[in-house]
Protein backbone atom coordinates (compact mmCIF):
# COMPACT_ATOMS: atom_id res chain seq x y z
CA UNK A 1 0.00 0.00 0.00
CA UNK A 2 2.84 2.60 1.24
CA UNK A 3 4.68 1.78 -2.16
CA UNK A 4 2.01 2.57 -4.52
CA UNK A 5 0.42 5.82 -2.19
CA UNK A 6 0.43 9.24 -3.72
CA UNK A 7 0.51 12.70 -2.36
CA UNK A 8 -2.83 12.76 -3.66
CA UNK A 9 -3.82 9.88 -1.52
CA UNK A 10 -2.45 11.38 1.50
CA UNK A 11 -3.93 14.74 0.61
CA UNK A 12 -7.69 13.15 0.71
CA UNK A 13 -6.86 11.21 3.83
CA UNK A 14 -5.78 13.77 5.98
CA UNK A 15 -9.16 15.21 4.64
CA UNK A 16 -11.29 12.57 5.59
CA UNK A 17 -9.50 12.38 8.95
CA UNK A 18 -9.99 16.26 9.70
CA UNK A 19 -13.88 15.57 8.41
CA UNK A 20 -14.45 12.75 11.35
CA UNK A 21 -13.74 14.99 14.12
CA UNK A 22 -16.71 17.47 13.04
CA UNK A 23 -19.84 15.37 13.35
CA UNK A 24 -18.56 13.47 16.57
CA UNK A 25 -17.28 17.06 18.42
CA UNK A 26 -19.26 19.48 17.03
CA UNK A 27 -22.15 17.53 15.46
CA UNK A 28 -22.09 18.69 12.07
CA UNK A 29 -24.02 17.07 10.19
CA UNK A 30 -23.31 13.60 11.50
CA UNK A 31 -24.96 12.11 8.05
CA UNK A 32 -22.84 13.60 5.29
CA UNK A 33 -19.54 14.63 7.35
CA UNK A 34 -18.91 11.18 8.72
CA UNK A 35 -19.50 9.25 6.25
CA UNK A 36 -17.66 11.57 4.10
CA UNK A 37 -14.71 11.74 6.08
CA UNK A 38 -14.19 7.80 6.24
CA UNK A 39 -15.20 6.99 2.19
CA UNK A 40 -12.19 9.68 2.16
CA UNK A 41 -10.18 7.18 3.89
CA UNK A 42 -11.48 4.34 2.19
CA UNK A 43 -11.36 5.65 -1.70
CA UNK A 44 -7.98 6.66 -1.41
CA UNK A 45 -6.21 3.55 -0.29
CA UNK A 46 -4.18 2.83 -2.89
CA UNK A 47 -4.79 0.20 -5.81
CA UNK A 48 -2.12 -3.15 -5.37
CA UNK A 49 -1.01 -5.16 -8.34
CA UNK A 50 -2.21 -8.33 -9.05
CA UNK A 51 -5.31 -7.66 -5.49
CA UNK A 52 -8.72 -6.40 -6.79
CA UNK A 53 -8.66 -3.91 -3.47
CA UNK A 54 -9.73 -0.71 -4.42
CA UNK A 55 -12.68 1.26 -5.74
CA UNK A 56 -11.46 0.88 -9.25
CA UNK A 57 -10.38 -2.38 -9.68
CA UNK A 58 -12.69 -4.04 -11.79
CA UNK A 59 -14.36 -6.87 -9.73
CA UNK A 60 -13.73 -5.90 -5.75
CA UNK A 61 -16.17 -5.22 -3.95
CA UNK A 62 -15.56 -1.37 -3.50
CA UNK A 63 -15.89 -1.53 -6.96
CA UNK A 64 -19.28 -3.34 -7.29
CA UNK A 65 -20.94 -0.45 -5.16
CA UNK A 66 -19.21 2.15 -6.56
CA UNK A 67 -21.56 1.26 -9.72
CA UNK A 68 -24.37 2.52 -7.72
CA UNK A 69 -22.53 5.86 -7.66
CA UNK A 70 -21.34 5.22 -11.52
CA UNK A 71 -25.25 4.64 -12.84
CA UNK A 72 -26.65 7.24 -10.35
CA UNK A 73 -28.55 4.68 -8.17
CA UNK A 74 -27.95 5.74 -4.61
CA UNK A 75 -29.01 9.90 -5.07
CA UNK A 76 -32.48 8.26 -5.64
CA UNK A 77 -32.14 6.00 -2.74
CA UNK A 78 -31.20 9.21 -0.55
CA UNK A 79 -33.72 11.38 -2.02
CA UNK A 80 -36.55 8.62 -0.74
CA UNK A 81 -35.03 8.99 2.70
CA UNK A 82 -34.83 12.73 2.52
CA UNK A 83 -38.30 12.71 1.92
CA UNK A 84 -39.62 10.66 4.52
CA UNK A 85 -37.64 12.66 6.77
CA UNK A 86 -38.77 15.89 5.54
CA UNK A 87 -42.11 18.11 6.55
CA UNK A 88 -43.67 20.34 3.98
CA UNK A 89 -45.97 21.62 6.57
CA UNK A 90 -44.62 24.94 7.29
CA UNK A 91 -44.06 25.61 3.48
CA UNK A 92 -47.36 24.87 2.88
CA UNK A 93 -48.95 27.31 5.50
CA UNK A 94 -47.49 30.19 3.55
CA UNK A 95 -46.33 28.95 -0.14
CA UNK A 96 -44.53 32.09 -0.68
CA UNK A 97 -41.93 30.22 0.73
CA UNK A 98 -41.06 28.52 -2.60
CA UNK A 99 -39.66 31.51 -3.40
CA UNK A 100 -37.08 31.29 -1.03
CA UNK A 101 -36.45 27.76 -2.40
CA UNK A 102 -36.23 29.17 -6.22
CA UNK A 103 -34.07 32.11 -5.32
CA UNK A 104 -30.74 28.37 -4.76
CA UNK A 105 -31.15 28.42 -8.61
CA UNK A 106 -29.48 31.55 -8.96
CA UNK A 107 -26.22 30.04 -7.39
CA UNK A 108 -26.55 27.26 -10.20
CA UNK A 109 -26.41 29.77 -12.89
CA UNK A 110 -23.94 31.92 -11.21
CA UNK A 111 -21.98 28.91 -10.86
CA UNK A 112 -22.34 27.77 -14.32
CA UNK A 113 -21.51 31.03 -15.83
CA UNK A 114 -18.15 31.11 -13.44
CA UNK A 115 -17.07 27.55 -14.26
CA UNK A 116 -17.39 28.21 -18.09
CA UNK A 117 -15.64 31.54 -18.07
CA UNK A 118 -12.56 29.47 -16.57
CA UNK A 119 -12.66 27.15 -19.59
CA UNK A 120 -14.74 24.03 -18.65
CA UNK A 121 -17.06 22.38 -21.13
CA UNK A 122 -20.57 22.89 -21.17
CA UNK A 123 -20.92 19.41 -20.07
CA UNK A 124 -18.60 19.75 -17.12
CA UNK A 125 -20.19 23.35 -16.24
CA UNK A 126 -23.82 21.78 -16.07
CA UNK A 127 -22.53 19.20 -13.47
CA UNK A 128 -20.55 21.70 -11.11
CA UNK A 129 -22.74 24.38 -11.63
CA UNK A 130 -25.24 22.35 -9.70
CA UNK A 131 -23.32 22.59 -6.95
CA UNK A 132 -24.93 26.26 -6.30
CA UNK A 133 -28.11 24.40 -5.40
CA UNK A 134 -26.34 22.89 -2.45
CA UNK A 135 -27.98 19.44 -2.87
CA UNK A 136 -25.53 16.87 -2.90
CA UNK A 137 -27.53 13.99 -4.47
CA UNK A 138 -28.57 15.99 -7.16
CA UNK A 139 -25.03 16.98 -8.06
CA UNK A 140 -23.63 13.31 -8.16
CA UNK A 141 -26.58 12.55 -10.42
CA UNK A 142 -26.22 15.03 -12.68
CA UNK A 143 -22.28 14.54 -13.17
CA UNK A 144 -22.58 10.53 -13.43
CA UNK A 145 -24.52 11.96 -16.60
CA UNK A 146 -22.81 14.35 -17.80
CA UNK A 147 -19.03 14.73 -16.11
CA UNK A 148 -18.48 11.39 -14.88
CA UNK A 149 -14.70 11.71 -14.82
CA UNK A 150 -15.56 14.49 -12.37
CA UNK A 151 -17.86 12.70 -9.92
CA UNK A 152 -15.66 12.31 -6.84
CA UNK A 153 -14.37 16.14 -6.87
CA UNK A 154 -18.41 17.26 -7.26
CA UNK A 155 -19.41 14.99 -4.95
CA UNK A 156 -17.08 15.73 -2.47
CA UNK A 157 -17.06 19.83 -2.98
CA UNK A 158 -21.03 19.08 -2.74
CA UNK A 159 -21.58 17.30 0.63
CA UNK A 160 -18.71 19.34 2.10
CA UNK A 161 -20.23 22.33 1.22
CA UNK A 162 -23.88 21.43 2.72
CA UNK A 163 -22.23 20.47 5.58
CA UNK A 164 -20.88 23.14 6.37
CA UNK A 165 -23.55 25.52 6.28
CA UNK A 166 -23.56 25.12 10.12
CA UNK A 167 -20.42 27.29 9.80
CA UNK A 168 -21.00 29.52 7.30
CA UNK A 169 -24.49 31.09 7.81
CA UNK A 170 -24.30 32.15 11.45
CA UNK A 171 -21.65 35.28 10.46
CA UNK A 172 -23.65 35.70 7.14
CA UNK A 173 -26.80 36.38 9.15
CA UNK A 174 -25.30 38.47 11.73
CA UNK A 175 -23.59 40.79 8.75
CA UNK A 176 -27.15 41.14 7.06
CA UNK A 177 -29.36 41.44 10.08
CA UNK A 178 -29.28 43.21 13.05
CA UNK A 179 -29.76 42.05 16.90
CA UNK A 180 -33.27 44.01 16.65
CA UNK A 181 -34.66 41.76 13.77
CA UNK A 182 -32.34 38.63 15.38
CA UNK A 183 -35.11 39.09 18.24
CA UNK A 184 -37.95 38.92 16.38
CA UNK A 185 -41.27 36.44 16.58
CA UNK A 186 -42.33 34.89 13.83
CA UNK A 187 -46.07 34.19 13.98
CA UNK A 188 -46.91 30.50 14.50
CA UNK A 189 -47.81 28.94 11.08
CA UNK A 190 -51.44 27.73 10.35
CA UNK A 191 -52.21 24.34 10.75
CA UNK A 192 -51.92 22.06 8.08
CA UNK A 193 -54.65 19.26 7.52
CA UNK A 194 -53.94 15.74 6.93
CA UNK A 195 -55.35 16.45 3.24
CA UNK A 196 -53.17 18.69 2.60
CA UNK A 197 -49.41 16.91 3.38
CA UNK A 198 -51.01 13.76 1.85
CA UNK A 199 -52.04 15.70 -2.29
CA UNK A 200 -49.13 18.02 -1.96
CA UNK A 201 -46.27 15.35 -2.95
CA UNK A 202 -48.60 13.76 -5.43
CA UNK A 203 -49.40 17.17 -6.51
CA UNK A 204 -46.00 18.02 -6.85
CA UNK A 205 -44.12 15.21 -8.32
CA UNK A 206 -46.87 15.43 -11.11
CA UNK A 207 -46.14 18.71 -12.14
CA UNK A 208 -42.34 18.64 -11.37
CA UNK A 209 -42.19 15.21 -14.03
CA UNK A 210 -44.89 16.83 -16.81
CA UNK A 211 -43.01 19.88 -17.08
CA UNK A 212 -39.18 18.39 -16.07
CA UNK A 213 -39.21 15.18 -17.01
CA UNK A 214 -35.91 14.29 -16.60
CA UNK A 215 -36.28 15.14 -12.74
CA UNK A 216 -38.68 11.88 -12.77
CA UNK A 217 -36.30 9.72 -10.73
CA UNK A 218 -34.85 12.42 -8.09
CA UNK A 219 -38.27 13.91 -7.54
CA UNK A 220 -40.21 11.00 -7.90
CA UNK A 221 -38.45 9.32 -4.90
CA UNK A 222 -38.30 12.81 -3.07
CA UNK A 223 -42.45 12.69 -2.94
CA UNK A 224 -42.64 9.13 -2.25
CA UNK A 225 -40.51 9.32 0.45
CA UNK A 226 -42.55 11.73 2.04
CA UNK A 227 -45.80 10.18 1.17
CA UNK A 228 -44.81 7.05 2.68
CA UNK A 229 -44.46 9.83 5.96
CA UNK A 230 -47.16 11.68 5.41
CA UNK A 231 -49.59 8.46 5.07
CA UNK A 232 -49.18 7.67 8.49
CA UNK A 233 -49.89 4.18 7.47
CA UNK A 234 -45.91 2.71 6.55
Amino acid sequence: GFATMTWGNVLMIVIGLLFIPLPITKHYEPLLLLPIGFGAIVGNIPSIPGMALSVYDEGSVLNYLYFGVRQGIYPPLIFLGIGAMTDFSAMLSSPRLVLLGAAAQVGIFLTLIGVLYLGFTPEEAGAIGIIGGADGPTAIFLSAKLAPHLIGAIAVAAYSYMALVPVIQPPIMKLLTTHKERLIRMPPPRQVSSRERIVFPIAAFLIAALIAPGSLALVGMLMFGNLLKESGVT
